[in-house]
């Protein structure tokens, strides 16, 4: 195992730790900020904070060289991330956001890897009015990012929707129970009253996150085999659902997973969550705050780089969390359950379940907006305007029209196939099963492009897998735009992480159902050398695969990579 030398806790606190503290519970000067009219930006000090509230400070940068050229401030914008936990919304919400991103925002919605919808474009003067009709419509986005916990996800179930309303349940109660105390999201977005500074009056805290809130963002998924469509063990806490006789009967409790990196540094790293025991359903809340708590307490707060959970565990040792987590408990986690994951993709189409219709749709890259002969966006508008069910968000970017009763099965699928909304049952398998993060040209970490670019990558790809034979072969695919790893690339069986514009470090060999990294092959090339590298492992792998045997595991078998079961391994020199 490779050894890593982590940065010492007790360094001085990051910039980030001295802006919480000054902030009065995440006002800063958020709302003085918002009535400058010389600027459509933010101070630095309150683009931070802005992130608390659900929103990030961006800016368009396909046009930066050219303001920057007529001595014009960037063109400064904001997307807003709504949260929806479990990825539930009524028609009702649907067609608020959709309202709100035609009126403020770019005309399109995404969805997003963590079942929120996002919406970009948004100008400073619109903000506040943004924020105040996504609450009209009983959803909000406190916590939706910033250094708390974030959107709760759960696994959709379309074909286990008895089980997915109890997963989905629990989704809700730990969004809400998670969420910040603090007054400061209705006194600057809804004119809620005024709260005087708790520092001096003890009228107002935060009971669980405390002044400083968590080291970093913290996320937490519910699965449920034998889908692991959620990505459980990319998450810093998850909640595997033991099924017995159909019957929910608690949870695997699963620690320290976690995405991101930092190229070039190889004390960042991302990482698998580990499987420490088995609690009854109605400890899920209890041992969800412990954890929090854990890492509150003992979290890098001088070296953001290194502060997620992933790190803290990894840092003391998983015996180590353990220890802690019973004594906080007070009791002991049983004995891990049997469990078994077979794919963590969706599956497309009609699908019946609990007396009900759920109809999966692929959203390619989870970007909804009208396309030339493909109105995803008005398709979806008209079948909110009818549909009495519910849609859902999935984690693989998709979106299911769920809950459809078989009389209104009909008028929905009219609908379905006058705006041609099942376009996507004709793509191939490969591209079923990718996913892209947002990347150029609003995301200010990007690197690379993403979203943009591998639908015309995915173009070449098919035509080797045609060749190959491999059409309807399913292979997991992901893309981003930069280390932070949004789109979860490090589990993929084929991966692109963006290092320069046009250039990317491919890996290969993750786990079909996402319980296993993939280890780097090549550093840092362009779309020809990608493509030379793919074909000949292509070919190979149609020739040579087994029965039933993935890309991933077949990359590992026959020795283009080596197999990579955590990230202590991850950064390990691979095979050529």
């Amino acid at each position: 195992m490779t050894e890593h030398k982590f940065p010492a806790n007790d360094g001085p606190p990051s910039d980030l730790e001295r802006i919480k503290e000054d902030s009065n519970y995440l006002r800063g000067s958020i709302a003085e900020g918002l009535e400058d009219p010389i600027t459509a930006s933010i101070s630095d000090d309150d683009t931070k904070l802005l992130k608390f509230h659900g929103s990030y400070q961006q800016d368009d940068r396909d046009l930066r060289n050219e303001r920057r050229k007529k001595k014009l401030e960037p063109a400064y914008q904001y997307m807003i991330r709504v949260r929806a936990p479990g990825g539930v919304a009524t028609p009702e919400q649907w067609l608020a956001i959709d309202d709100i991103a035609q009126k403020y925002g770019n005309d399109t919605l995404k969805v997003t890897t963590r079942q929120a919808f996002q919406m970009h474009g948004i100008l400073k003067w619109n903000l506040k009015k943004t924020f105040q009709e996504i609450n009209e419509s009983l959803m909000d986005t406190l916590a939706a990012c910033g250094d708390v916990n974030r959107n709760v996800m759960c696994n959709p179930n379309p074909y286990q929707s008895d089980v997915h309303s109890e997963v989905y349940e629990w989704s809700k109660k730990l969004s809400g129970y998670l969420s910040p105390r603090t007054n400061a999201y209705h006194e600057i977005w809804l004119d809620g009253e005024k709260v005087v500074d708790s520092r001096e009056t003890e009228e107002e805290v935060e009971p669980m996150y405390g002044t400083f809130y968590l080291p970093r963002k913290f996320k937490i998924g519910i699965a449920v085999p034998p889908s692991n469509d959620v990505d459980i063990f990319s998450h810093d806490l998850g909640f595997i659902a033991i099924l017995e006789d159909g019957e929910l009967k608690g949870f695997n409790v699963a620690v320290g997973g976690g995405m991101g990196m930092t190229h070039g540094d190889t004390a960042t790293y991302p990482q698998v969550s580990r499987v420490i025991g088995f609690i009854p359903t109605d400890k899920i809340i209890e041992v969800a705050e412990t954890v929090i708590t854990i890492q509150r307490d003992y979290g890098n707060r001088s070296n953001r780089k290194n502060a997620r959970f992933k790190y803290t565990i990894d840092a003391r040792g998983l015996d180590w969390f353990k220890n802690e987590l019973n004594e906080r408990l007070g009791w002991q986690l049983e004995e891990t359950r049997a469990f078994t994951f077979e794919h963590n993709g969706d599956r497309l189409g009609w699908v019946e379940g609990d007396g009900k219709w759920h109809l999966t749709l692929f959203i390619q890259n989870g970007r909804v907006k009208d396309f030339e002969n493909y109105p995803l966006m008005t398709g979806l508008r008209e079948i909110a305007k009818v549909h009495t069910g519910d849609f859902r968000l999935t984690p693989n970017q998709n979106v299911i029209i769920a809950n459809v009763t078989s009389e209104d099965k009909d008028n929905i699928a009219r609908l379905v196939e006058k705006y041609r909304l099942t376009e996507g049952k004709h793509y191939s398998a490969l591209r079923r099963n990718s996913m892209a993060c947002v990347a150029f040209p609003t995301c200010g970490l990007a690197m690379a492009e993403s979203e943009r670019y591998l639908p015309s990558l995915l173009d070449k790809l098919d035509v080797i897998l045609d060749e190959a034979g491999l059409h309807e072969e399913e292979i997991v695919i992901r893309m981003s735009g930069c280390p932070n790893g949004c789109s979860r690339p490090a589990l993929a069986e084929i991966a692109f992480i963006g290092k320069a514009p046009g250039k990317y470090n491919m890996y290969l060999g993750g786990g079909f159902a996402g319980e296993r990294l993939n280890r780097l092959y090549r550093e840092n090339i362009g779309e020809e050398e990608i493509l030379e590298s793919l074909r000949p492992i292509l070919l190979q792998y149609a020739k040579e695969r087994q029965e039933g045997e993935h890309f991933g595991d077949y990359v590992i078998r026959a020795g283009y990579v080596e197999e990579v079961r955590s990230g202590l391994d991850f950064h390990a020199v691979t095979k050529s």
